[in-house]
């Protein structure tokens, strides 16, 4: 699993999600203790058609001690539009935010790509250890930032979020998401569990997270061009933004 399984989707993906799906299950093989996470039926390989165009999902799950969910999501629409969704969803038990990136890649440019520690709490703020161990990464310069959506205030004071404009941004992109990993995974590894009280909170706050996700109306038009509204919604809540279980 140190190298991305080379299927035709993958193969045919714009070379910086490759890259970064790389990146991403490298570390995960490198610092935890994985297994398997079984999807619903029928939503760990899916194909569909939007506006003519095939459409191909792929989705990696796995789960360990520390993270209830860890999903990889690969898709590509025709030679068009590749995309990378990718959220590490902490068991409550722990007080951990959540890392989500993504990348949207269209006729071969990259038209977004985002990354953050999100909180996951009531607060919606970082603990100490993380912004400690985030406010010594080097600050990266990228010359086209974005705005965040409305919805945005799950984000954190470090999230990133940019249209990379040549090989050098999208470079340091890929670092800093590697930067972001390699924290967020020594910071679960020490990591203790909660009290019943505290898990209470962290459960409200990923839930507050992903009803957020929920919002995001891109994401979910897409689905339902090419799959329906009832698949969609499925899909948005049982694979994407699932509410964990109490």
């Amino acid at each position: 699993m140190t190298i991305l399984e080379i299927s035709p989707t993958t193969l045919q993906l714009h070379p910086l999600i490759r890259e970064l799906a790389d990146v991403i299950l490298s570390h995960w093989q490198q610092y935890l203790d994985l297994s398997p996470y079984e999807l619903p039926d029928g939503l760990g390989y899916v194909e569909g058609k939007l506006e003519g165009e095939k459409l191909v999902i792929e989705n990696r799950c796995y789960q360990t001690p520390q993270f209830r969910k860890m999903h990889l999501e690969l898709a590509k629409v025709g030679q068009g539009l590749d995309i990378l969704h990718c959220v590490m969803f902490p068991r409550p038990d722990y007080s951990l935010p959540m890392f989500g990136c993504d990348i949207v890649a269209g006729r071969g440019a990259v038209s977004a790509a985002i990354a953050d520690l999100s909180p996951a709490n009531p607060q919606l703020t970082l603990s100490d250890a993380y912004r400690q161990a985030l406010s010594q990464l080097p600050t990266p310069s990228f010359s086209d930032t974005r705005d965040l959506p409305e919805w945005g205030d799950i984000f954190s004071d470090y999230c990133l979020f940019i249209r990379p404009n040549n090989e050098v941004e999208e470079t340091q992109f890929v670092n800093r998401v590697g930067d972001f990993l390699k924290i967020h995974c020594q910071q679960a590894l020490v990591s203790q569990t909660v009290s019943e009280q505290q898990r209470i909170l962290n459960l409200e706050g990923q839930e507050y997270y992903c009803r957020k996700q929920q919002q995001n109306d891109k994401t979910r038009r897409v689905l339902e061009k090419a799959f329906g509204e009832e698949w969609s919604h499925k899909y948005m809540t049982q694979v994407l933004f699932d509410l964990p279980p109490h």
